[in-house]
């Protein structure tokens, strides 16, 4: 009888993500991401530090490419409660739409 494994999904694999886009899009920005996407896992500073490193010349061109799980979005939000910011202050230091914290507020805060 064949055994099957299972794999279970904890969320976006933001290295296979990265990497894929990176070849694709924009291969000249390897050299600055490299030491991030050879952790062995990314923690959300990597994550972010990545996201501002591909998408700050081309932000509102790539926003749509941003991706976040529950657990960084809790993150976020945690962050938000510890430094005391509103919505808008927290979308700004994020580079994320006032929306999109209004909607996780909504969600994950009710």
């Amino acid at each position: 009888m064949d055994k099957q494994i299972q794999i279970i999904n904890t969320g976006p694999d933001y290295k296979k993500i990265y990497h894929d886009f990176i070849k694709s899009k924009c291969p000249d920005k390897w050299e600055n991401v490299k030491r991030y996407l050879s952790k062995e896992s990314m923690s959300l500073s990597d994550v972010l530090k990545v996201n501002n490193i591909i998408f700050v010349d081309r932000l509102s061109e790539n926003q749509k490419f941003k991706s976040y799980d529950k657990e960084t979005i809790f993150e976020i939000l945690a962050y938000q409660k510890k430094h005391k910011l509103n919505n808008s202050q927290l979308a700004r230091h994020f580079k994320l739409s006032r929306n999109t914290v209004t909607k996780w507020r909504r969600i994950f805060l009710l």
